[in-house]
């Protein structure tokens, strides 16, 4: 069974992101949901990204790396949205991963480094018209990770939502989470 950091959205550690990472336990594998935002919850994604641009994205990064310096290096590194950001992060730079998985975002891979480690899988999921993902160019950044990669896949689901697998969330698509979760759980039981 795998080891998985997952880490949270511009909403903060939600509801959903918590069943989401139950899901993944009840399956047999060891989930890590670090909080940080330190308790602090948003109703509107525009209000957790603007806390998150005061706090600043580098600090919201190393809070990531703050919280994987005490576990495994052998582990899948998970983001939804702006939790892609360490989730990245560390799948690129820290050595020992074994697989990383962007939900709803994907960060060009020169961001960190410029290469994506050779050996660690890794899956993007989004939906094909969301405007986050396709205007702001993760979309774009998802398609050269696949082009560079030899274990990348992206997952492309129909509608417009952004975080479509956090079941608290008004943007929640049963049928997308539940194809999400599927891939998601074929993956984990394939890393090493």
């Amino acid at each position: 069974m795998a080891e998985v950091l997952l880490f949270h959205h511009g909403h903060g550690l939600t509801d959903g992101v918590e069943t989401f990472a139950e899901g993944l336990r009840q399956s047999g594998h060891t989930v890590h949901v670090p909080d940080l935002y330190e308790g602090r919850l948003f109703e509107s994604l525009s209000d957790g990204v603007a806390y998150a641009q005061e706090v600043g994205f580098g600090s919201i990064i190393e809070r990531g790396k703050d919280v994987a310096e005490g576990l495994s290096r052998e582990i899948v590194y998970a983001g939804f949205s702006l939790g892609v950001l360490p989730a990245q992060m560390l799948a690129q730079t820290r050595p020992g991963a074994v697989g990383a998985l962007l939900f709803h975002s994907c960060v060009p891979i020169s961001e960190f480094g410029g290469s994506w480690p050779r050996g660690v899988p890794v899956q993007v999921h989004a939906m094909d018209a969301d405007e986050i993902f396709v205007e702001e160019g993760d979309l774009e950044a998802a398609r050269a990770l696949v082009d560079v990669t030899d274990d990348a896949e992206l997952f492309l689901y129909p509608g417009a939502c952004h975080l479509f697998a956090d079941k608290s969330l008004p943007s929640y698509d049963a049928s997308a989470a539940a194809l999400l979760t599927e891939r998601v759980l074929a993956f984990l039981d394939g890393v090493k």
